[in-house]
């Protein structure tokens, strides 16, 4: 990796529109179809009553698969998602235009287990510049170690409790939804071409981490917000485990609404192998 490219990498400020479909192809492909004859799923899903999904906010302002640019010389394929944040300002509407910045923050060196960069998007109403939400993106370049601290790192989050969750649910994934949720914006090829997941070392293409947290999203408001898209006003997830399409993820929660809820999500069909920990988010 060349340290110096990365801390004064240019991102150009992104100027993206977005629909009513989108939202809907966006709530389809992160668990928000799991109940289609209910009311309150189908806010999420019909255009006569539309309420956009709050981590919708986690595919808006994306810069891209930006580590390919050359200049920064970083071995792209053996670089994953490992953390993400998300404080949301205000909800989302069922379609806008938007502005999103990103900029480098930080990279953390971990030796032989890589480098951690992470990367800020901020994301606002085009026509006022009215913030929506805040990200903060940490990637690990598992081949990067070696390169040295630079900048400021986010918070480390906490270990979940070891005591009996106070909630539980568990949802299925599909085999065909990360070739959806890529319609989203994410396209790196991981997800959905084998020569790609196979060079890094995987069975098959994985399903976005990005439509795990969403999921996660989905799970918190349909058991702490009654499925009300204001109340959840952040989230903070770790990335443990690739999930495989097909996968059955348990999300076990902490904590009760209005506050903070601390949870994990685990493969069940994988022997309950976190997939997702260290998590929390923020309800009212």
């Amino acid at each position: 990796m060349n340290v110096d490219e990365v801390i004064h990498y240019t991102f150009d400020r992104i100027e993206q529109s977005y629909s009513q479909r989108d939202a809907i192809i966006y709530a389809l492909a992160t668990g928000y179809a799991t109940q289609p004859l209910d009311r309150q799923h189908l806010r999420y899903l019909y255009e006569e009553w539309l309420i956009t999904a709050p981590t919708f906010a986690n595919v808006l302002g994306f810069p891209g698969i930006w580590m390919q640019d050359p200049r920064v010389e970083i071995d792209w394929v053996h670089m994953l998602h490992a953390e993400h944040r998300m404080t949301l300002h205000r909800p989302l509407p069922p379609a806008a235009r938007i502005t999103g910045d990103n900029r480098i923050t930080g990279i953390r060196d971990m030796g032989p287990r890589g480098a951690m960069v992470h990367y800020q998007t901020d994301i606002a109403m085009a026509e006022d510049g009215a913030p929506l939400a805040t990200l903060i993106t940490s990637l690990i370049a598992r081949k990067e170690g070696g390169c040295g601290d630079w900048g400021e790192a986010p918070p480390a989050l906490e270990r979940v409790p070891t005591s009996t969750p106070d909630a539980t649910l568990e949802l299925a994934t599909s085999e065909i939804q990360p070739l959806l949720y890529r319609l989203s914006g994410d396209r790196h090829p991981i997800h959905i071409d084998p020569a790609v997941s196979d060079a890094a070392g995987l069975r098959r293409p994985l399903l976005h981490g990005l439509a795990t947290k969403g999921m996660a999203g989905y799970a918190i408001l349909r058991e702490f917000c009654d499925l009300d898209a204001a109340r959840l006003k952040s989230m903070a997830v770790r990335f443990t485990r690739p999930v495989m399409p097909g996968d059955v993820l348990r999300f076990e929660f902490w904590g009760k609404a209005p506050g903070t809820i601390r949870f994990r999500a685990v493969a069940v069909n994988e022997g309950d192998a976190p997939v997702l920990d260290r998590c929390e988010a923020v309800v009212t």
